[in-house]
């Protein structure tokens, strides 16, 4: 019997997500804080409900001009046409839904990277908790000791994709990421390959998603492994790296 869906691997580490992964496409809808650079008239709400309730209030509001200390109302027992002028205290930092220039939001990965221009300078980027300096330094002392999946399920492919973003910090980002993946990888294979026939759910609890791939691809090579040891397995086949490097060395004498 054919399976139902044959798992698609992710792009997030390259250069695009790929858009057929269904990892992918869970990990382009994560929020990523922003502010914008420029005005976005009669946008501001769009971008508001897209952003997951940036602001506390999200409630239509009642001002129609935006006018520093003062609001424009209109009178709820008469018509829309009818205006009487109201003094008002506003904000220092005004609602998201104005669409104002320095308005912060938070938007999808997807949506941010769509808007994101360096020439034109539509919305800067501001980078998660997660990835700066702090965060980066508890990495740099014992990377196991976090739980990435509470503070992002995607930590790896997120994170790189962050990268697109022109940001001074990217070398310090890219680093980080390769040496918390560097100092996590035996953890996670030694786990894999002491866990046979047991319930694993606390070992994979604080792993990413990436991170949980691994620890499955270990189990399955661990319980391929019992299985032969047993005389369950029917034959031994080679691994397609060593049928890989025959067919190029082939190749290259035919040469």
């Amino acid at each position: 019997m054919s399976e139902a869906y044959f798992r698609v691997e992710s792009g997030a580490l390259g250069p695009e997500e790929n858009f057929l992964s269904l990892d992918d496409i869970l990990m382009s809808h994560e929020k990523l804080p922003v502010r914008t650079e420029t005005a976005m008239p009669r946008l501001g709400a769009f971008f508001l409900d897209r952003s997951g309730g940036a602001e506390t209030d999200n409630a239509v509001p009642q001002v129609r001009i935006w006018v520093p200390g003062l609001a424009l109302l209109p009178r709820p027992e008469c018509s829309g046409v009818i205006w009487r002028t109201a003094q008002v205290i506003l904000p220092s930092q005004p609602p998201a839904w104005l669409g104002l220039q320095g308005s912060k939001l938070e938007l999808p990965l997807w949506l941010a990277k769509g808007l994101f221009d360096n020439k034109r300078r539509i919305l800067s980027v501001e980078l998660p908790k997660i990835y700066q300096e702090g965060w980066r330094t508890v990495f740099s002392a014992d990377a196991n000791v976090v739980d990435l999946h509470k503070m992002g399920p995607h930590f790896y492919g997120f994170g790189s994709q962050l990268l697109h973003f022109d940001s001074p910090e990217n070398a310090d980002i890219s680093q980080s990421l390769l040496q918390t993946f560097i100092g996590r990888f035996r953890r996670i294979m030694d786990s894999s390959q002491n866990a046979y026939n047991e319930d694993t759910s606390a070992l994979v609890a604080r792993l990413d998603e990436m991170e949980r791939g691994l620890f499955q691809t270990g189990q399955k090579g661990l319980n391929d492994f019992q299985c032969w040891e047993k005389g369950q397995a029917s034959q031994i086949t080679a691994s397609n790296l060593v049928q890989n490097y025959k067919k190029r060395k082939f190749t290259d004498i035919e040469d």
